[in-house]
């Protein structure tokens, strides 16, 4: 017989489980926030209840294990590139592992649920201020230059970054009339790159920049 009581606290905690993940995300205005989060957990925990009661004892997973390919397509959509960069990864994780959770509420799993709740909490907020330290020693930018040909300087900003104490990973370049575009791909610390890009807008010859 159903417990209706029991569904009804399992549908609590998993709006408790599914908001603390989502406040993290909605601070971060991602494209999946507050009642996003909350929805998929709900939504996990109901279809491995109603997964258990409709399964009986026989095959009782036969709805839930579809859980895992459905929230697969569902991240795939947050996930976009944007110029060298890729996004939306750790939202997709975030909705994922929150499907995982509302998993563990509707099977009965109450504490292992609410301690995973808590670690990824702990990752979403307090692993960011080491994400943001992380990006400030090794961060990756890109530079548009556009600049007069000269033959002896040809080469003159590809030579500046290695001044600053930046990599070039990548770069293209380009001459239209007596016009040099360059397009550079360069990774170093975020102080060089602040430098770097104090020199360029002060270089009077420098057309055309982008960073």
């Amino acid at each position: 017989m159903v417990n209706e009581q029991e569904i009804i606290t399992k549908l609590a905690l998993s709006i408790l489980v599914g908001g603390i993940i989502g406040i993290e995300r909605e601070m971060r205005s991602k494209s999946a926030g507050f009642r996003t989060i909350i929805l998929i957990c709900m939504g996990a925990t109901l279809f491995t209840i109603f997964s258990q009661i409709i399964g009986g004892t026989g095959n009782p997973d036969r709805i839930a294990s579809n859980i895992v390919t459905g929230i697969g397509f569902l991240g795939a959509g947050l996930i976009y590139r944007n110029n060298n960069r890729v996004n939306g990864i750790t939202t997709a994780a975030s909705i994922w592992l929150s499907a995982a959770l509302g998993m563990g509420i509707g099977a009965g799993y109450y504490i292992v649920s609410i301690i995973g709740c808590l670690l990824v909490a702990s990752v979403l907020f307090i692993f960011s201020f080491l994400d943001t330290f992380i990006d400030k020693i090794s961060q990756v930018r890109e530079y548009k230059i556009v600049y007069p040909y000269h033959a002896k300087h040809q080469h003159k900003y590809e030579k500046m970054f290695g001044n600053y104490g930046l990599s070039v990973k990548s770069s293209i370049q380009s001459k239209a009339g007596n016009m040099i575009t360059g397009f550079y791909t360069v990774k170093g610390k975020e102080s060089r790159h602040h430098a770097f890009i104090e020199f360029i807008l002060n270089d009077s010859e420098v057309t055309d920049f982008s960073f």
